[in-house]
């Protein structure tokens, strides 16, 4: 066991070797949210799911992953983030050569299931590694710069990847590029990663682990079927029961002896706004991924490879966004300002959304990119912030409510932009047009390839002018929202500056 010393250390070759290593399997997390999308025909022909098993192959991996980020966040404290991180990949590996090979649909759920438990071992432990190896507050930023880079593309990444591979292979190749990366990081692992964990972790508090899931798996349920399905009466109940559990889990971290997430986190300097600020950041990315996507391939007419190729250059302002901000800290700008200026510039972004017509493929592009762009600023910086403002022995357990956190707010900008893009949908379209094509732009291609030529064409005008209608209406929702943010950074972290959230002297790792 050895002690943090006063004056952090410059991280040098090993460190840096170490986070790109680390870099792989967060990579293929973030893929695995979209790596199916182009598989359905192929999985729906050679497994014959049923429709309510082709809805949990898709969505089972994101539930368990954002149901157990807290749980390993915290576990990973206790055991050593290292240890947790090598068990994640040979269970990710295993899932994924399980997953390839399935025969079944339930096999493949079940398999989807164990890679979303992988997964929730991988992300907050790589991101707590980053934390104990860089413990220089400015190479640490841009450890996490990259490290947020990489959390973002994977996604966007994920979707090409599997719109090639199913082009030239079958669907389970989605699954099998999974196991060279995790076979190299349980080679190098052991000899580049440091481990760490906290020395005095106390009781592991299985009732919290309880009350965690039953909190986050309904409330992101809901949101997550809310954008197309609607306001329901059961999605509306399960965000409730999720809400009554998480002030159930709340109450137990304030009254345990040995809570799963201290509240003296939340007492850390900007740790808390770190934690809402990047919250609001994943609303903004996934409430415009709901509609750029669609109007990729439904309005413009790309097929779904096409939509995806399109799709990866709004990610190039991701690799440069990041390590600017981190060199603007760096340089003397105030942190709030720069958090500022990045919610402002994704307010930009949906603003150049708000002007499109139901052809402008270059404009929404730019506007995605100017988005993406300005939210990866804030979600770098915000990570920064809230690992700075956390102790070193609950690196992991910071890490983990933090992309919890994220999760929430991805589902409800999909839930929250895509109602309102749903309900400006159904007041634009004709009142005579069928009612699945008043439904959804998807509903209205169905339906228009059953109507003759001429009455079909001017259904799916309609149809797509209506989308276009919706989100137009999401996107100045989204910039509204974003401009508050930008106020918000500024009013919340004025007092917080970088050198208060360095490493404090005689924090310990082992």
């Amino acid at each position: 066991m050895t002690t943090e010393p006063a004056t952090p250390s410059r991280a040098g070759r090993r460190e840096w070797t170490s986070l790109a290593v680390l870099m792989l399997p967060l990579l293929l997390v973030s893929m695995d949210v979209s790596v199916l999308y182009f598989t359905v025909p192929a999985i729906s022909a050679d497994l014959a799911p049923t429709g309510t098993q082709q809805l949990w192959i898709f969505d089972i991996y994101a539930f368990v992953l954002a149901g157990l980020l807290m749980t390993m966040g915290a576990l990973g404290d206790r055991i050593g983030r290292r240890r947790l991180l090598l068990i994640g990949a040979a269970a990710f590996g295993t899932a994924s050569l399980v997953a390839a090979y399935a025969n079944s649909a339930e096999t493949l759920i079940a398999a989807r299931a164990l890679l979303g438990i992988g997964g929730a071992t991988l992300m907050p432990s790589t991101l707590a590694l980053v934390r104990t190896m860089f413990t220089d507050p400015g190479q640490r930023a841009r450890a996490i710069s990259v490290w947020s880079a990489v959390l973002t593309g994977g996604v966007a990444l994920g979707s090409v990847l599997s719109g090639v591979l199913v082009e030239y292979f079958w669907w389970g190749s989605v699954f099998l590029v999974n196991l060279p990366a995790m076979a190299l990081l349980l080679l190098l692992g052991p000899l580049l990663l440091p481990e760490s964990r906290n020395p005095h972790p106390g009781r592991f508090d299985l009732l919290s682990v309880a009350l965690s899931m039953a909190a986050v798996l309904p409330v992101i349920y809901g949101l997550k079927e809310i954008p197309s399905e609607g306001w329901h009466v059961r999605y509306v109940v399960s965000v409730t029961v999720g809400l009554l559990f998480a002030a159930l889990f709340v109450h137990r971290q304030r009254t345990s002896e040995s809570p799963m997430i201290p509240m003296s986190l939340f007492r850390g300097r900007g740790f808390a706004p770190a934690v809402a600020l990047n919250l609001i950041a994943a609303f903004a990315l996934m409430g415009s991924a709901y509609f750029t996507t669609q109007y990729l391939q439904s309005v413009l007419g790309n097929s779904a490879l096409e939509a995806a190729l399109w799709s990866l250059l709004p990610s190039v302002p991701i690799g440069v966004a990041a390590p600017l901000a981190a060199h603007l800290v760096q340089r003397g700008v105030d942190r709030a300002h720069v958090l500022s200026g990045g919610f402002a510039t994704a307010a930009c972004g949906y603003g150049l959304l708000a002007l499109v017509d139901t052809d402008a493929l270059w404009l929404v592009l730019t506007g995605a990119g100017v988005l993406a762009g300005g939210v990866v600023t804030v979600m770098s910086q915000v990570t920064d912030l809230a690992l700075g403002a956390a102790p070193a022995e609950k690196a992991g357990t910071a890490s983990s409510v933090l992309e919890t956190g994220q999760e929430f707010g991805g589902a409800l900008g999909m839930a929250a932009l895509g109602s309102v893009g749903t309900a400006l949908y159904h007041h634009g379209m004709p009142p005579s047009a069928p009612a699945p094509a008043r439904e959804t732009l998807g509903g209205a291609l169905a339906v228009a390839r059953e109507l003759p030529a001429d009455a079909g064409a001017a259904l799916l005008a309609a149809a797509r002018e209506a989308f276009t209608d919706g989100m137009r209406g999401a996107a100045l929702t989204g910039a509204v929202v974003l401009a508050g943010a930008a106020v918000l950074a500024v009013t919340a972290l004025r007092t917080t500056r970088p050198e208060e959230t360095t490493v404090p002297a005689g924090q310990k790792k082992v």
